[in-house]
């Protein structure tokens, strides 16, 4: 009896040992989807465990340049011949929106509008007070508070950052030529906030603040989103809907690298800040390994799907999760 005891305990340590351990980390932007799918492939798969830790696009493309971690997630994408020299692929997974949060007691949710050139200048510090003449010419009837503006963004160097950046410099030329675009930059006004909760969180607390993040957290957070001009001049409010138009734009086939912005993408109903999130992967990763990664991948651009779209992200379409799986 004992001898079968023992021998039942060593086949399962035995398991245990052999089940495959897949890492990743790196971009907040696709976190709430991507903790969804790692703990339900885990549950499904037992013999396969997928961790995802949220640090930030910045800290998890240094950790798998590393090597420490199997893949990480980033919104700020890698040009072929980065991912040439650092040794990694980059495949998309999904896209989603970057949102305008404010905190503006008596505005409802969406009916502030802030037009490209508005949206800039309090960003580049020239527009400080709410009730700013420019702000009030797009919105009458909505009554605007006597608030100082705390403009809030993000600390550490992130994806969604780049995504936010490369929108206003491609809408503003005094930005481009000031600040420019990149996961870090040199802010001309702000707080930090870490990470998209970290943004969010200052939002919430401060009365006449405006933040930008991903949109599954302005929607946990129950936070505000302003209304935005978009490329042909239509104001639209930020939804599953409208990050499908802009998706709907891509031209992956040509995409070299898989390299793609959707950011001031035109189209009557195209949200303007449309991003792409990736997964980063090492080219010299053990056989094996590759091949689980492969699996569970490919498990979360068929049965994910469904959950991404619940947390409003939008799914890549069926024709690019060929060309995806392809590359995997």
């Amino acid at each position: 009896m004992l001898k079968n005891i023992v021998i039942s305990l060593l086949g399962v340590a035995s398991l245990a040992q052999a089940a495959t351990t897949i890492t990743g980390a790196g971009a907040s932007f696709p976190a709430p989807v991507y903790q969804k799918w790692t703990y339900a492939y885990s549950q499904a798969n037992p013999d396969i465990s997928v961790t995802y830790q949220s640090v930030g696009s910045g800290a998890g493309l240094n950790q798998i340049k590393a090597g420490t971690i199997d893949f990480a997630g980033s919104d700020n994408p890698l040009t072929r011949e980065q991912q040439d020299v650092a040794g990694l692929t980059m495949v998309p997974m999904l896209t989603g929106g970057v949102v305008v949060i404010v905190n503006l007691p008596g505005v409802k949710n969406g009916a502030l509008k802030l037009s490209r050139k508005v949206l800039a200048d309090i960003y580049l510090g020239k527009i400080t007070r709410w009730n700013d003449k420019a702000i009030a010419t797009l919105n009458p009837g909505v009554r605007l508070p006597k608030l100082k503006i705390t403009v809030v963004r993000r600390a550490d160097s992130s994806g969604t950052s780049f995504i936010f950046t490369n929108y206003l410099s491609k809408i503003s030329p005094e930005w481009k030529e000031k600040v420019g675009q990149g996961a870090a930059v040199k802010w001309p006004v702000g707080i930090g906030g870490n990470k998209n909760p970290g943004v969010c969180n200052s939002v919430a607390k401060i009365k006449g603040a405006i933040g930008y993040t991903e949109y599954t957290y302005a929607v946990e957070a129950r936070l505000n989103c302003a209304t935005l001009e978009n490329a042909d001049g239509k104001y639209v409010r930020p939804c599953s809907e409208s990050f499908s138009a802009s998706a709907s734009a891509a031209d992956w086939k040509n995409a070299p690298g898989f390299y793609m912005e959707l950011t001031n993408i035109p189209g009557a109903k195209s949200w303007p800040i449309t991003g792409v999130t990736y997964i980063m992967l090492r080219r010299d990763t053990p056989a094996d390994k590759k091949a689980a990664m492969s699996k569970y991948f490919k498990w979360c651009f068929t049965e994910g799907a469904a959950e991404a779209t619940r947390l409003n992200y939008v799914p890549l379409p069926a024709d690019v999760v060929c060309l995806v799986s392809e590359k995997l």
